[in-house]
């Protein structure tokens, strides 16, 4: 029997790269190690040569220097065969765009800066087949994204509540607002398909965090159970009360041997229409990178780690993503309820 899930991966691609700005006589690099899935690595490549670039094929041998299985975390550290070969890092350097088709990526690893200071564009992609043609972006998801950093930069305080008892105020000065649109289509871009997200990277933060049922655990993958009390003084969480969840991310913490680990990272909230927060619970955990969850409309989305900005160099990343929140900016409100506010 003819494998036709084949067809849609390709054209999934093509309408990728497509977005990705790839125009004949560029070259293209598609980054792979042997987890990596074959008919990723096909269409990437079938792709990027149907629109008259120059492509290169690199398969790496894998293995991550995180303490941690490679089961897409989200954590990004990155692949010792790349960072310790200079070799690999100048082809990508080379590179007008690398499809990035590892495991975990190389979004937390300073390597990647390096490489994306050279102007080469960097689209990473793991997620299931159907996840990205189901989240395929549109150019107007750029519009709209860059239009909540706009926003961010204006403002002093965002403020995040909920029903539940979360109630976070963040400073938003020296914030250095992004956001992840699901391509990568300017010279030194960095973007993850799919993903449709604002977010920032703020020092501080004050208050108190309260998961509700129905939130997700990210790289768990796990849906929230009872509720969970996070306290954070100065960005970073003092204490973590609750059910099994509590003793989940406290386990995890002490484990990591991270002096980062409870020290907030990046916070924003979720803007892909398209996302579904079910898909968590449809697949089996090492078929997804968890960008439903992550990209969510209207979700709120906060991490523990890695802090490029205050050179917080860790591998302890979590991603919890919450519905029913609200949150304003001085004062008005960008998402109300887990619902976004349109316009």
């Amino acid at each position: 029997m003819f494998d036709f899930s084949s067809v849609d991966v390709l054209d999934a691609f093509t309408r990728e790269l497509q977005l990705c700005k790839v125009r004949e006589g560029e070259h293209v690099v598609v980054l792979s190690e042997p987890g990596s899935r074959g008919d990723y690595v096909a269409a990437a490549f079938g792709a990027a040569k149907s629109l008259g670039a120059h492509v290169v094929s690199a398969t790496v041998p894998g293995g991550s220097p995180a303490p941690l299985p490679s089961t897409h975390t989200g954590a990004g550290p990155g692949l010792v065969s790349v960072l310790n070969d200079t070799a690999a890092q100048e082809l990508l350097k080379a590179a007008d765009l690398v499809v990035d088709l590892t495991r975990e990526g190389f979004i937390h690893a300073p390597l990647q800066q390096d490489i994306l200071k050279t102007g080469t564009r960097i689209i990473f992609v793991c997620d299931a087949p159907d996840v990205l043609v189901r989240n395929l972006p549109t150019e107007q998801d750029k519009v709209r994204v860059q239009e909540g950093v706009d926003r961010v930069r204006a403002s002093s305080v965002m403020r995040v509540t909920s029903e539940a008892g979360t109630d976070l105020t963040v400073q938003l000065a020296e914030s250095h607002p992004e956001f992840q649109t699901g391509f990568a289509d300017d010279p030194g871009r960095w973007d993850h398909w799919p993903s449709t997200m604002v977010l920032c990277w703020p020092e501080i933060s004050d208050g108190q965090i309260v998961l509700a049922e129905g939130d997700i655990l990210l790289p768990f993958k796990e849906y929230v159970q009872r509720p969970v009390t996070l306290h954070v003084s100065g960005g970073h969480i003092q204490e973590v009360t609750g059910g099994a969840e509590a003793k989940l991310l406290n386990t995890f913490f002490d484990d990591s041997h991270d002096k980062w680990a409870r020290s907030l990272s990046h916070m924003g909230w979720g803007l892909m229409k398209s996302a579904d927060w079910f898909a968590t619970a449809m697949y089996g955990k090492d078929e997804l990178m968890g960008m439903d969850a992550r990209a969510f409309a209207g979700n709120f989305l906060w991490s523990t780690g890695p802090h490029p900005h205050l050179q917080r160099d860790s591998y302890a990343h979590l991603d919890i993503a919450m519905r029913g929140c609200t949150v304003s900016l001085d004062g008005t409100d960008v998402v109300t309820a887990g619902h976004l506010v349109e316009g």
